[in-house]
């Protein structure tokens, strides 16, 4: 069994939402992303730093001399921490992101020695604290930069002693001291405003690009919805056109059938009264009930084909489902096919639309023909059982012994336009279902489907006279 054509081109496109975390709103991806930043930031000044060490002479830099070991060996040790804090980075982690501040003072005594063995309290590489203060304000809070701020300025007063005792110092090394201080502060304060202003911003774009993905979400999900309303809208009305074409073909066959139908009715009358033979008398008795036969398929096919009843009444089941049948049998692939009816003796009245009935169990019992080969048996049964609420209801059992439908299949059944039927529409199971839910006041569900056979169910509120 299965329900009957083609999907159609949905005609939208559907947007596709990777389920990921908002990285902009995750502290640790915040956390990765300033790394990048401040690890390209200390391989500059490394360079930088190589530069003025080992090539200072060829740039008109003064030349480093007998520290020109020490100072390199220094370098090193932070290019082997870079090394280190890059590789930390590129597997997604923060080097001592428990122990910042370490960080800070780690810092503070590297360009303290790099000054030391350098020129002192004047060395170019005293400008490598304004590029840690850059470093830890990106990374860090406001108040770990202004601790690091602290460190650094202990670290040149620290210098600015030590030149003084060792002798190293000039006439003008305290005004140049005082004046790094300074603006060593003041970059502490411009640093800290600028890379909180930019914190401040990236953390309200990533609120905002949140609300547009969570809109684009809502979004998505109504088109969806928008889209299967409309596919439904649309199977209904094709199914109902399609209902209505049959009627006005039904009925214009049974106009130009049934006017000769009824002359040859009046002539094989007429015979039948003459003084005739016993053997003509009883073959024009054949000849009127294949006629009467005839007439009662025109009214069946025309009684179906006309528009249904809307009106919900006291009915009884039985005689829906065995007028469904009467109008099955016409099917082609009924031949060969037993269909066996398995009714509860003691069944009530339903109050439902009769007509939308008759129409439900007809396509189900078609789909069973359509499922099952020669020789091969279908079941209607019916029987009444309690709901959850207590309350009692009818149900209609449809089983064939067919082929079955495929596993993957059994969720997409009842959805409209689809099917597994090479010639079929794909409206059959969907409209069934429409009219058992809305019409009828009920459902309709896929009970079991494998390769022994197929059976469907239809429940109905039972209404006691």
């Amino acid at each position: 069994m299965s329900s009957a054509g083609p999907s159609p081109s949905r005609g939208i496109t559907r947007f596709s939402l990777t389920q990921t975390r908002d990285s902009s709103m995750d502290p640790l991806a915040r956390d990765l992303r300033a790394e990048f930043i401040t690890v390209r930031i200390r391989w500059f000044g490394l360079a930088i730093g190589y530069l003025l060490v080992n090539m200072g002479d060829l740039i008109n830099v003064a030349d480093r001399g007998s520290a020109q070991f020490e100072l390199n060996a220094i370098l090193t040790l932070g290019a082997v921490y870079a090394i280190i804090d890059t590789m930390r980075s590129w597997k997604g982690k923060v080097l001592l992101a428990e122990f910042r501040i370490l960080i800070s003072l780690m810092e503070a005594l590297f360009i303290g020695v790099l000054c030391y063995f350098d020129e002192g309290i004047s060395s170019p590489f005293r400008f490598y604290y304004f590029l840690s203060l850059l470093v830890c304000a990106i990374r860090h809070t406001p108040t770990l930069t202004f601790a690091t701020f602290g460190l650094h300025a202990l670290s040149y007063s620290l210098l600015g002693l030590l030149s003084v005792l060792s002798g190293r110092s000039g006439s003008d090394d305290a005004v140049q001291m005082l004046l790094t201080l300074v603006f060593l502060g003041w970059a502490a304060w411009a640093i800290i405003a600028l890379t909180g202003l930019l914190k401040t911003a990236g953390e309200r774009l990533g609120v905002l690009n949140a609300e547009l993905l969570q809109n684009q979400v809502h979004l998505e999900q109504r088109i969806r919805a928008r889209t299967k309303d409309l596919q439904e809208s649309q199977a209904l009305l094709v199914q109902q056109e399609k209902q209505a074409a049959f009627g006005l073909l039904a009925a214009g066959i049974a106009h130009e059938v049934g006017n000769p139908l009824a002359s040859i009715s009046s002539i094989v009358q007429m015979l039948q009264r003459r003084n005739t033979d016993e053997y003509t008398t009883e073959r024009l008795g054949m000849v009127h009930t294949q006629l009467r036969r005839i007439h009662r398929t025109l009214q069946e096919l025309v009684g179906f084909s006309r528009p249904a009843n809307q009106q919900a009444t006291l009915i009884d089941i039985h005689a829906a489902i065995n007028d469904a049948l009467n109008i099955a049998k016409y099917y082609k692939r009924w031949k060969g096919k037993e269909v066996r009816t398995v009714f509860a003796e003691d069944m009530k009245a339903v109050r439902t639309i009769y007509d939308q009935l008759v129409q439900v169990v007809l396509n189900l019992v078609l789909n069973a023909l359509d499922a099952t080969e020669e020789g091969a048996g279908i079941t209607v049964t019916t029987s009444i059982e309690g709901s959850d609420s207590g309350e009692a209801i009818v149900v209609v059992s449809i089983a064939d012994e067919g082929h079955g439908i495929p596993h993957e299949a059994h969720t997409q059944i009842f959805e409209p336009y689809f099917t597994t039927k090479a010639t079929g529409t794909g409206l059959g199971l969907f409209v069934c279902r429409q009219l058992a839910q809305q019409e009828l006041k009920g459902s309709i569900d896929l009970v079991r489907s494998d390769s022994f056979g197929t059976e469907f169910r239809i429940w109905l509120p039972l209404v006691r006279r």
